[in-house]
Parts: C-alpha cells; structure tokens; sequence
C-alpha cells in the first residue's frame, strides 16, 4: 500500500509539531525542514517561520543567546503574513509568545534561566 504525497507532508508537518510542543526543537525543525525542503507546500513562508522558530528555542537550549535572538526576530515578519489566525492558530498569541521571549531573554542575566513557559503551545491544522 503506498502512501500518497500528501500523506507525508502531513505526516511531517504533524510529526513537527508534537516534537516542537514537546520542546524537543531540534527534531521539530528537522521534520519541518524535510517538509519545506523536500516538497512543494501551499505556505512554505509559514512553514519556514516555524522552522526557524524551533530554532530559535533551540539556541537557547543550547546556551546561544545570540542565535536565539537571530532566529526569533527573523520567524517574526513571516508569521505576520498569516495574521490573525492561520490553519487554526492565532499568530497574534505566537507573536506575542515570540515578543515575550525576546524580552525574557533580555531580562535575564544567565541564558539558563530562560523562561520555558513561554514557549507557545502550537495547536495547528493541517488540513485548514
């Protein structure tokens, strides 16, 4: 039984976001990479904003402040474009999950006392 293209973008775009809502950032950008990359996607600018948000977190996991602030401010121009509510999700509240952790990481003097609650859980569909 094969299983159709669309299948697999949905498999990778899904396999994605649980990896990202279970802070395991470096995997959900694989699989969104994989998705952006390898096939033709109706919103590759959204799916791109997603990778490099999981990147973006991903530097701080790995103590790279300046990484972090990279990937987080240039993730931001590109979810505006799906503003305010793209395949269920409220880009306003990511957005303001994104502003809010650029200003933790502002605030904080230690890199590893980052604020992992606000990290925005991702409730997306697909098929929207």
């Amino acid at each position: 039984m094969s299983v159709s293209e669309e299948e697999i973008k949905r498999d990778l775009f899904n396999k994605g976001l649980q990896a990202f809502n279970k802070h395991m950032f470096y995997d959900a950008h694989e699989y969104w990479e994989d998705l952006w990359s390898d096939y033709k996607i109706k919103d590759p600018k959204f799916v791109q904003a997603l990778i490099q948000l999981s990147v973006g977190y991903f530097h701080i996991s790995n103590l790279n402040i300046n990484g972090a602030r990279g990937l987080l401010n240039k993730c931001i121009p590109k979810f505006e474009l799906y503003k305010p509510i793209y395949k269920k999700l409220d880009i306003n509240f990511v957005l303001g999950a994104i502003s809010q952790s650029l200003d933790n990481l502002e605030e904080i003097n230690d890199i590893k006392n980052f604020n992992w609650e606000l990290v925005p859980l991702l409730d997306i569909d697909y098929d929207r």
